[in-house]
């Protein structure tokens, strides 16, 4: 009876009542992450600057659509297709974000701060990936709408029409959001790996940009294959409703670019548990 007492008594406090101070829960880490993200001028300035490109840049490619007779300049894609080409620039915006949402924190030595208060190094990375990750989903989710619906109203190309009614269509729109949110998520593993702005920017620049162009200097099934399952090529994919002759399927597409962000987040893991701050 006493040994089971002096146990009860001498065991240590939980972490939540030491010092009065409240636990440090994933909840409450991703509400400092969203903090550090909402008020930062820049940051808020890169999300609005997404999601205007998105808009602006699709409606732009909708009116210009080539209609059939050589007058346009547009690709001859559908109205769906067309009104999300504003995807184009915009992901490489958030793209960055992803990267100085990381890597300004270690530039300006926050982090250590960060990792000291936080016991799980791992918790840090979630917190960051799915606070910036479900901010790129809602803000470019609605930009992806509003760019559809405009896009198809001035749309004056000679290809198919859609209505968001239709599911498939409003899962390929809304898979704009979706497509934002895992090239921010890209962005938070690169900030993470190389805590370098410059360089995690370049890399990601390259994997999207430059790798697709490279790859197609392959001759043969090999360099098309290659070219399909880049992560910028199988997660555009997503945005289309019928297959495309140059991209995957959007449900091979969504599952590769998942399988690209995964990948890319369980390394970041790795090397964060194992490097100092």
């Amino acid at each position: 009876m006493m040994s089971t007492l002096e146990s009860t008594t001498t065991q240590a406090p939980p972490r939540a009542a030491r010092g009065g101070a409240p636990a440090v829960t994933e909840w409450r880490v991703m509400r400092s992450e969203w903090i550090k993200l909402r008020t930062v001028r820049s940051t808020v300035v890169a999300l609005a600057g997404a999601a205007l490109a998105m808009l602006g840049l699709g409606v732009l490619f909708s009116v210009f659509a080539d209609s059939g007779d050589g007058s346009g300049p547009g690709d001859g894609g559908d109205a769906l297709a067309t009104s999300l080409n504003g995807m184009l620039l915009a992901q490489l915006i958030v793209g960055v974000l992803g990267v100085l949402f990381v890597s300004s924190e270690y530039s300006s030595g926050m982090i250590r701060a960060t990792l000291a208060a936080v016991r799980s190094r791992t918790s840090v990375l979630r917190a960051k990936t799915a606070t910036l990750a479900g901010a790129l989903f809602v803000s470019m989710g609605v930009a992806s709408v509003a760019s559809f619906l405009i896009g198809s109203a001035v749309y004056g190309g000679a290809g198919a029409t859609y209505s968001l009614s239709e599911p498939a269509v409003l899962l390929a729109v809304l898979g704009g959001g979706l497509y934002a949110a895992g090239i921010g998520a890209l962005g938070v593993a690169f900030g993470f790996l190389l805590r370098s702005a410059a360089g995690a920017i370049g890399v990601l620049v390259a994997l999207l940009l430059v790798a697709p162009l490279m790859v197609q200097l392959i001759p043969g099934s090999i360099g098309e294959w290659i070219t399909k399952l880049l992560p910028g090529n199988a997660g555009q994919a997503i945005m289309h409703v019928q297959t495309q002759a140059d991209l995957l399927s959007p449900g091979i597409g969504l599952a590769v670019f998942a399988a690209w962000i995964a990948a890319a987040l369980v390394a970041a893991a790795i090397m964060l548990r194992r490097r100092d701050a």
